[in-house]
């Protein structure tokens, strides 16, 4: 079939554990376990907290630059 994709083989009953592709870490906001679904966070409530803090300028990378709006010298 075009455009099928194969599933990937699931391990026997052997006792063989399937592997993880990304290892399971806490959330950087609160430390809960992360959920799949928010990764890498738990919850919406803890993702909207990181984009806050992303868009309120409190993640940010000092430089030497002056701050403000550049200007065109002419």
């Amino acid at each position: 079939m075009a455009g099928h994709r194969k599933k990937p083989e699931t391990p026997e009953a052997g006792g063989a554990k399937p592997v993880r592709l990304r290892p399971r870490r806490p959330c950087p906001i609160c430390g809960q376990p992360s959920a799949q679904g928010y990764h890498p966070f738990c919850s919406a409530r803890c993702a909207d907290i990181d984009l806050h803090r992303w868009l309120g300028g409190r993640y940010r990378i000092e430089t030497d630059e002056p701050a403000g709006p550049e200007e065109d010298e002419r």
